[in-house]
């Protein structure tokens, strides 16, 4: 069992791993076609945006924030400990209890953070 289940996730990070790498030659091919039409005048420089947000890591920091309760469910569940147990109860529990406005508001921050239109996710996916 655990032996399938290590191959599968070599298996994931050997495809994860090729597909970045496919990613890179394709960016680097628009890249120079950008810069062979920008040479003949056709178009102006664009490409600050994209490079400014390869270089950024605000993605990963609200990724990681976001797998934290996760994470530390799992390890309440694991660990058998009632006392962390009880503990972790109590943190969701006033987690659950947060104001609309405020979830709202995170889930508006996370959404723009990832390119992903936050007013639609309330409206019902409408324009």
């Amino acid at each position: 069992m655990w032996f399938s289940a290590i191959k599968l996730a070599v298996s994931a990070g050997t495809h994860i791993f090729k597909k970045r790498q496919e990613t890179k030659m394709a960016m680097a091919d628009a890249q120079y076609m950008h810069a062979q039409k920008m040479a003949r005048g056709e178009e102006t420089y664009q490409g600050k945006l994209l490079e400014a947000r390869e270089n950024d890591y605000k993605d990963e920091i609200v990724l990681a924030i976001l797998t934290l309760p996760i994470i530390i469910l799992a390890w309440g569940v694991w660990s058998d400990d009632p006392a962390a147990m009880e503990k972790i109860n109590i943190f969701f529990e006033h987690f659950a209890a947060l104001p609309k406005w405020f979830t709202s508001l995170w889930i508006l921050v996370c959404a723009s953070i990832f390119g992903i239109k936050g007013t639609q996710i309330f409206r019902g996916g409408k324009k």
